[in-house]
């Protein structure tokens, strides 16, 4: 049966016992730790996700601090993998947290078994690793939604779908 956590209770009206105990009992995968996926990290956390797996190969730096949320001037030069691990361990002491420091490419999602996610999301840049984390997710049938972002580009008006 149901325990209510006391840090989730206001979130009680929107998904009802159900929707927090499924919370609870998932696993979601974050790709890209920056400027959405530190957000949605953050979002899962407090809204009492039971797992997560971090995926970034990235460190903070200085040029982060206008967007990220995890980057500030003490976690300039750190991993965002730990970096995020550490502050989801400070919203919930219970989650459970794994890391991988990797760059998805097309054709090596680093070796992930996707298959062990009750949903991915993709919050990467770079097209080749969005290629890969949807084939990953296809093969193992877990839904995925694709974060697509205009990182570093100088008119995000342009992007076309």
């Amino acid at each position: 049966m149901f325990k209510m956590n006391e840090k989730f209770i206001r979130s009680l009206p929107f998904f009802k016992e159900s929707g927090l105990d499924k919370l609870k009992n998932s696993h979601v995968a974050v790709f890209g730790l920056g400027g959405v996926g530190s957000y949605i990290v953050e979002a899962l956390c407090r809204g009492g996700i039971g797992s997560l797996t971090l995926v970034d190969s990235d460190v903070y730096t200085v040029s982060n601090i206008n967007r990220q949320l995890y980057a500030t001037t003490q976690t300039i030069g750190k991993k965002k993998v730990d970096v995020a691990k550490e502050r989801a361990y400070q919203i919930n002491p219970d989650i459970i947290v794994n890391t991988y420091d990797k760059f998805v490419l097309l054709n090596d999602n680093g070796g992930i078994d996707f298959s062990q996610f009750d949903y991915v999301v993709d919050a990467i840049d770079t097209i080749s690793g969005k290629i890969a984390i949807i084939s990953g997710c296809k093969n193992a049938n877990v839904p995925v939604i694709s974060c697509m972002g205009t990182g570093n580009k100088v008119d995000p008006t342009l992007f076309k779908v």
